[in-house]
């Protein structure tokens, strides 16, 4: 009975761990951006400033981005609402708007739709007033 038990318990723990070993899809296997970091230098404080972030679809599908979330609400990402087809290139425009001088790195998450992990781009620089 323990055996059977035992035998029992290892087949329960194999199927669980090998359940959990699913293949994790990252954006970046679809989706490649020209830059993935921009600086704006010297910018003024309170005076928005904008950078197009431009990317190529890279897979075999239309390529979807369900979002691209940033890192506070000083900064806006706008993205393309319609799927970019096979080989086709489009832009994620990043927004900053700085209300406090001094130097400032925030990171834009774009999430692809059907993919685990988003890709990362940031926009880097300073306010001074």
């Amino acid at each position: 009975m323990k055996k059977l038990f035992l035998a029992l318990f290892v087949f329960g723990i194999s199927v669980a761990v090998n359940a959990q070993s699913t293949t994790v899809k990252k954006a970046d296997e679809v989706i490649k951006f020209k830059e993935m970091k921009h600086d704006f230098g010297k910018i003024k404080q309170g005076v928005p400033v904008t950078f197009d972030f431009e990317f190529t679809n890279i897979g075999d599908a239309p390529l979807i981005i369900e979002n691209a979330t940033a890192s506070c609400g000083c900064t806006t990402p706008t993205w393309p609402p319609t799927p970019i087809m096979k080989g086709k290139s489009d832009k994620v425009k990043a927004g900053f708007n700085a209300a406090a001088p001094g130097v400032f790195e925030k990171g834009i998450f774009v999430k692809v739709k059907g993919y685990d992990y988003p890709v990362e781009i940031k926009i880097t620089g300073e306010v001074v007033n």
